[in-house]
């Protein structure tokens, strides 16, 4: 006979759950041992949350040392693409000039004007000759920022030297040629030379000389967004600073993952000349990456479970505070929807942003029909526009009656009643004024039983004025005249003796009447003196 003891071990551990097998080990370690592990797993999730964060943080530097780098290479290669464009624009204007001198249709004091045009107009052009066929200067015009040492004079031949030669190789190519002098130390930086040749009849007549600050070229023709991010600098094929300021090269430190300088530089080719934009980037990211992780990792771990506890307990707080916040707006809505009072919200432009259900039964207009409406309207009269838009504007200015005012209201289905506003300010919870809250209710009713009152009034008034009798009313105990007929004032005036002289004469005849016979047709005789 097999046990169940016996039964239970023949089934192979394969077959048994997982989740089984995890509780049977765990039910049979000691208490301390459990302890043990209890305490040793939050050191192994804080370890993993570590080499987390140490992954990713690799893995974003060098993804951030990627972006940079690429954006680097976009942003040089577009103010290269911006310097080109800037320097073809300069010399189509001096080809155009050129063509204008070949053609003769300029003089000397329209070379001038030209020459001082774009001088002044485009920095970077520094000067601009007009050299005839034998290599002599016939006139000049420079910018006043140019050194005296940099000017050229009227008549004087050219000396021998770059700008020499370059005369000479564009008197053989009849092409633009643009030459750079040799840089020598301690001098300024030379300027950037255009020479284009001038032809007349087919016969070469000498070659206008177009001169740029490279300094300037630099500072006006690299896009300021490109200056602000990177240090840019301009050099020429043999890697001559010709303008910017370079910064010193960074060497790797001793931690593997900080990045050396991003530089990237791209060539400028013009016809005879090559110059060199080159950009560093003033940063690499993540230049606090080292042995400051790992404090971070270890406060942000100890944060973290104080955070979640906090977190936990401030959710409580915040169900706890949610669920009045619901019950008390359901309350309130409650308490807006049985009201009969018409409510509504302006907001400072007079845009409505808020009706209850008595202002859309009153005006027959659903909520989403009046919500997000501006002056004029729908609820307003199409012959009073102009009146409740005056009433609005004190509305909204603060001038309304405390009295409240009276308005025509227009239904929806086109009947119109009388109703009163009532306005006051609508406070936020800072204190800041937000608005206008109206309350309007229907008074058509009251103001009919009113006119039809003083239209009774009026016609008691006739019926009294046209008796032949003497009629004047006063309050007991007083010597106010309410009321007086026109006979009673044909006899006693506006003065209350007349009515007094009355009562007295009446108190007299009561006196004399039998006890049976009420004289003063039910007066309160007994006040009565």
């Amino acid at each position: 006979m097999v046990s169940p003891h016996m039964r239970a071990e023949a089934i192979p551990l394969s077959e048994q759950l997982p989740s089984r097998r995890w509780r049977r080990w765990w039910r049979e370690l000691s208490p301390h041992r459990q302890d043990r592990f209890a305490a040793l797993a939050p050191l192994v999730s804080v370890f993993l949350f570590f080499v987390a964060i140490a992954a990713s943080f690799w893995y974003l530097h060098s993804q951030e040392i990627e972006r940079e780098r690429k954006a680097l290479q976009r942003d040089v290669e577009y103010a290269q693409q911006r310097l080109r464009l800037r320097l073809s624009e300069r010399q189509e204007q001096v080809m155009r000039i050129a063509r204008d001198l070949s053609a003769q249709g300029l003089n000397d004091s329209d070379f001038a004007i030209q020459a001082d045009l774009m001088t002044t107009q485009y920095p970077e052009g520094q000067a601009l000759t007009w050299i005839d066929e034998t290599g002599r200067v016939r006139i000049s015009q420079s910018a006043p920022t140019l050194a005296g040492g940099q000017m050229r004079l009227t008549g004087e031949l050219l000396r021998p030297g770059p700008t020499q030669e370059g005369f000479r190789q564009v008197q053989q190519l009849e092409q633009p040629v643009y030459l750079l002098p040799e840089l020598v130390p301690d001098k300024p930086v030379p300027l950037l030379q255009l020479q284009v040749p001038l032809t007349t009849h087919d016969r070469f007549a000498g070659v206008l000389l177009a001169e740029y600050s490279v300094d300037s070229l630099l500072r006006y023709g690299t896009p300021t967004e490109v200056l602000s991010r990177y240090a840019v600098t301009l050099v020429n094929a043999q890697h001559q600073l010709l303008a910017g300021s370079p910064l010193e090269p960074r060497t790797r430190a001793f931690f593997p993952w900080r990045s050396p300088t991003n530089v990237y530089q791209a060539p400028i080719v013009l016809p005879g000349q090559t110059l060199v934009l080159r950009a560093q980037a003033y940063r690499t990211s993540l230049g606090v990456v080292g042995s400051r992780l790992f404090w971070l990792v270890g406060a942000l771990s100890i944060m973290t479970a104080w955070l979640l506890l906090g977190t936990w307990r401030h959710t409580r707080r915040r169900m706890q505070a949610q669920e009045a916040l619901i019950a008390e707006t359901n309350f309130r809505r409650a308490m807006e929807n049985s009201i009969l009072t018409g409510m509504r919200a302006l907001d400072l432009e007079g845009r409505i942003t808020y009706v209850n259900a008595a202002f859309c039964q009153m005006t027959g207009w659903s909520t989403e029909e009046l919500v997000g409406q501006t002056p004029p309207y729908s609820y307003w009269p199409e012959s009073e526009r102009n009146s409740q838009q005056s009433k609005l504007h004190e509305e909204l200015s603060g001038k309304a009656v405390p009295g409240g005012l009276q308005v025509r209201v227009q239904r929806k289905s086109g009947t119109v009643f009388d109703a009163r506003l009532y306005v006051s300010p609508l406070i936020d919870g800072h204190g800041r004024h937000t608005g206008w809250m109206t309350s309007m209710t229907d008074i058509t009713e009251p103001n009919r039983v009113r006119e039809q009152l003083v239209a009774s009034h009026e016609r008691f008034t006739i019926v009294l004025e046209s008796l032949d009798a003497s009629v004047s009313v006063a309050p007991l105990g007083s010597k106010e005249l309410l009321f007086a007929n026109r006979l009673y004032r044909q006899w006693f005036g506006s003065l209350t003796e007349g009515h007094l002289q009355l009562v007295a004469q009446a108190g007299v005849v009561h006196a004399e009447a039998p006890d049976d016979e009420d004289s003063f047709m039910g007066f309160p005789s007994h006040t009565m003196t």
